[in-house]
């Protein structure tokens, strides 16, 4: 049986499982909600209805009918006859000369209009009898108009319809409750009216949601493959004792969550939790059989639709994995009008790549080791001084040279870009690129803007190669390493996560016998 319950229309996809969720998943708002109203309803009942009283009279219609000396008789069967005297009946209550009659005799301040609209009149279960109903505010009022009626329209229709009449089997009390407003009733409508309020606007804004929520999202708004889902590294984990494999510590000490809500985890370098290294070295493999042999020195670019994705935190921890493998890797920072990776990286802005492109430094001046040249050290190029054409430069002559000339140097080359969705400059640079990666978080990208960045670089004949996602929750998807894979995996961490301390993860793996 399939996982998912979809409805496909015309250029549209429902999901029920998905607004199942979406329903289920919050089912507080929807108590919430329910409560709410039917709380409402009560108050408003009980402070802005006029309570209501009904008294009432019953008639039995003669069924004896007198034409000269003819006398007719109309048997009990006959529904039907005894129906249309009723129906006559009424008609003849509801005249102007009879309710005046009747208001003249109760001697109540009401015009006709007003009494017309107190009564309600209709046969007793399609029988010769018919009940007459006063509804007011004033209980003695409607038990005075009922009975005035009683005493009215019998005469009314005996000088009316010959040989006929209307006798009286019950003459009008004075209502000891109100019959409306109906406090229960009115409070369950309200109930019922808070739950599908709720549901409707949950399902609706489920349906109109662009966020990215789960890999699906990314599968349906373009055909790029997701290499990898990068767990949240800012998030506590559920997972108990292995809880602490999400957080990260300081390279002497062992990885623990922070010990105050204040406290900021390591987001970069060898160590980051076991699930997020199983993730970026799940990218590097996937990155590897991406290129064929004749590329000698991959340039891939890595940006984002909007701003705050991780683009470059992805690029940091990228360059980390593959020089893990003891690959000579360059990290550039592109984005030159927001940059952040001397910031993260905590090396110096200047001189960087504006400064050289706009020739006021050499090429050996701007490029910075980083790590530990053994394990895990790459190159760095700061994006230097924020210029004032950040355009032109990246799509200069000079830039072009730069690549050219850098991959005779590096196995690697990775560009930190700017967000595509907001400013050009990554589409400029990614002419120079052989790959593209996109990074998208979960809970903050969204899908019409993944799509248009997707569209962007195809229509500079970019290659993107996929998608990160970032920020994944440990249920987030089958492409990332969660709470499980840490906790069965947990004895392998030392040699295959950031967390080793000494040695390359493949000597470790030589020395583990592996």
């Amino acid at each position: 049986m399939s996982e998912e319950v979809k409805i496909k229309g015309e250029g549209m996809q429902i999901d029920i499982r998905r607004l199942w969720n979406a329903v289920i998943g919050r089912w507080w708002i929807v108590v919430l909600s329910a409560v709410l109203c039917a709380v409402l309803f009560f108050v408003g009942t009980f402070y802005l209805i006029t309570p209501k009283y009904r008294s009432s009279a019953m008639f039995y219609v003669n069924n004896n009918l007198s034409l000269g000396d003819t006398a007719l008789s109309i048997s009990s069967s006959d529904i039907t006859a005894a129906k249309s005297l009723v129906d006559s009946y009424i008609v003849i209550l509801k005249t102007r000369a009879s309710l005046n009659e009747v208001i003249d005799y109760s001697g109540v301040d009401r015009t006709y209009s007003e009494l017309r609209s107190m009564i309600s009149a209709a046969s007793v279960s399609s029988t010769e009898i018919f009940e007459v109903a006063v509804t007011s505010s004033d209980p003695q009022e409607a038990e005075a108009l009922a009975n005035a009626i009683a005493y009215i329209l019998p005469k009314r229709i005996s000088s009316i319809v010959e040989g006929t009449s209307a006798k009286v089997v019950e003459h009008a009390i004075i209502a000891p409750t109100p019959t409306s407003p109906s406090y229960p009733k009115n409070t369950m409508y309200g109930f019922l009216l808070g739950l599908a309020a709720a549901v409707a606007f949950l399902v609706i804004r489920e349906l109109f949601d662009v966020t990215i929520r789960a890999e699906e999202d990314v599968q349906k708004c373009c055909d790029v493959p997701i290499l990898a889902a990068v767990p949240d590294m800012t998030a506590p984990s559920k997972g108990g004792r292995y809880g602490k494999y999400y957080y990260y510590g300081s390279s002497s000490g062992k990885k623990k969550a922070p010990s105050t809500p204040n406290a900021t985890p390591i987001l970069v370098g060898r160590n980051i939790s076991f699930s997020a290294s199983e993730a970026y070295k799940l990218l590097r493999t996937k990155l590897q059989f991406s290129f064929t042999s004749k590329v000698t020195c991959p340039v891939i670019g890595v940006s984002s639709a909007l701003a705050g994705e991780g683009k470059s935190l992805s690029a940091v921890n990228l360059a980390f994995s593959l020089a893990q493998l003891n690959k000579r890797v360059l990290l550039i920072d592109c984005d030159m009008r927001r940059p952040s990776l001397a910031a993260k990286l905590q090396i110096a802005k200047m001189p960087g790549l504006s400064n050289y492109l706009s020739g006021q430094c050499a090429l050996s001046d701007v490029i910075q080791p980083y790590g530990n040249e053994v394990k895990d050290g790459f190159d760095v190029i700061a994006a230097g001084r924020n210029p004032p054409n950040p355009i032109e430069l990246l799509s200069s002559a000079a830039m072009e040279t730069l690549v050219s000339e850098l991959r005779g140097s590096y196995d690697y080359i990775l560009f930190d870009l700017p967000p595509v969705g907001e400013v050009s400059d990554a589409m400029v640079a990614a002419k120079l690129a052989d790959g593209i990666l996109l990074v998208a978080r979960q809970n903050y990208g969204n899908t019409v803007a993944l799509s248009n960045a997707v569209q962007q670089f195809r229509f500079v004949e970019s290659r993107i190669l996929g998608i990160v996602l970032n920020a994944m929750s440990e249920s987030g998807g089958r492409y990332g390493y969660g709470y499980r894979y840490g906790k069965k995996y947990y004895k392998y961490r030392h040699y295959y996560g950031y967390g080793a301390r000494t040695g390359s993860s493949s000597e470790n793996k030589e020395k583990s016998g592996m």
